[in-house]
């Protein structure tokens, strides 16, 4: 396993943990659906402009499988529960997502449960709670079980790209899946949020930055990661989004932090470091099987 693959993908959750700060300071309010169409479906074409490859008609349906699970869906479904939930309990409840990653990939790709995966799942959510986790958590209904659908969503995904995993570029694998999210999202975005504003430049600097960089950027890194080092020992990284949110939110706008924060942080750089260690092992498993076999 080699350091600049454990570096570029941790740097996808890390990228995704502006998201939150770019969407209330730079973002016009309440067009959640409209914002995550608008950062997938741009950032979808550019790529495929760049790879200058469509999908084969056979792999369609898995495509757009796959953009549905990992983009429309996930990005609905976080919408949502950001929206109904406070975000340090949307973020807690979510962070179960590696848990379910490890589960699936017993499943689906017969990799190896080990014990320290497991507990590093753990670890990072008691982690994630202490680092988000305030006294305004009040429990809704929809806003828990979008957060846990999106975590479930995005798990699957994140499981069967691995599976599915064709003989192309990881940028153009995530042209495609970004390209497809789009798609799906674009009908829902123009039925159920209609009158999004004429962008200002403050917007369009947000959009430039969650399309090229929050999207298209990183989901080549995430992607990347889970082809070369398998979905369990990736999973783990996905720890580092709600941190990074923290560090901005201390950084640029001057909020306060907590010694139960501080601790929730290194609990999660733990668990991380021993996630993607224990996903490596758990990973070895089958391919020494195949091996042997």
């Amino acid at each position: 396993m080699r350091s600049p693959d454990l570096v570029l993908t941790a740097m996808a959750p890390a990228i995704w943990g502006t998201t939150y700060i770019v969407t209330t300071q730079m973002l016009p309010d309440g067009f959640p659906l409209t914002v995550a169409m608008l950062r997938a479906l741009p950032a979808g074409l550019l790529l495929l402009a760049i790879a200058r490859r469509l999908p084969p008609l056979a792999w369609l349906p898995k495509v757009f499988v796959l953009g549905g699970l990992n983009i429309a869906i996930f990005l609905s479904l976080l919408f949502v529960a950001a929206y109904r939930l406070p975000g340090g309990l949307a973020a807690t409840l979510g962070a179960i997502q590696p848990l379910i990653v490890l589960l699936l990939a017993r499943g689906l790709l017969g990799t190896g449960l080990r014990p320290a995966g497991v507990a590093a799942a753990l670890a990072g959510m008691v982690g994630v709670g202490l680092l988000v986790l305030g006294p305004d958590a009040a429990p809704d209904p929809i806003g828990i079980v979008a957060a846990l659908g999106g975590a479930l969503s995005m798990a699957t995904g994140n499981v069967l790209a691995r599976r599915w995993q064709p003989p192309v570029s990881a940028l153009t694998f995530t042209g495609w899946q970004l390209t497809a999210g789009g798609i799906l999202l674009l009908p829902v975005a123009l039925i159920v949020e209609p009158g999004f504003p004429v962008p200002s430049a403050l917007n369009l600097a947000g959009l430039a930055w969650l399309g090229l960089v929050g999207g298209a950027l990183a989901y080549v890194f995430w992607f990347r990661g889970i082809a070369r080092l398998g979905p369990p020992a990736v999973t783990a990284f996905g720890f580092l989004s709600p941190l990074s949110a923290v560090v901005l939110g201390w950084a640029v706008l001057g909020q306060a932090l907590t010694p139960a924060q501080g601790l929730g942080a290194l609990i999660v750089l733990l668990s991380v470091w021993f996630g993607q260690q224990a996903g490596r092992r758990a990973r070895a498993i089958p391919q020494s099987q195949e091996a042997a076999a």
